[in-house]
């Protein structure tokens, strides 16, 4: 099996959609400059995990709401709803354990 190198560059929309590179997972990578950046209340037939590198946000996971920061990871439990909103610069890996993106917006 040869190793596969991907240029974030080439993706579209920056994100890697597994499923067109033969991976299991997707992974959405998450850049704000600014406060009050985020989607709308949604959910996933699969985990998401938020990797947070830079910055913070405000998160509500089902009925919990928690400030998470740099270094800090949380998890979005598979149909679980959630959101989240920039609190000024923020960097992060949003991982889907699903090959393809699948969402319900539910607001």
């Amino acid at each position: 099996m040869a190793i596969q190198l991907i240029e974030q560059s080439e993706l579209e929309h920056g994100n890697l959609e597994g499923f067109l590179f033969g991976a299991s997972v997707s992974v959405i990578f998450e850049r704000a400059q600014r406060e009050g950046i985020g989607p709308r209340l949604h959910r996933h037939p699969y985990d998401e995990t938020f990797v947070v590198y830079s910055g913070a946000a405000s998160f509500t996971v089902g009925e919990e709401q928690l400030v998470v920061s740099a270094g800090q990871i949380v998890v979005a439990p598979a149909l679980t709803p959630h959101k989240f909103v920039t609190l000024g610069e923020y960097s992060a890996h949003h991982i889907h354990a699903s090959p393809r993106f699948e969402t319900e917006w539910l607001e």
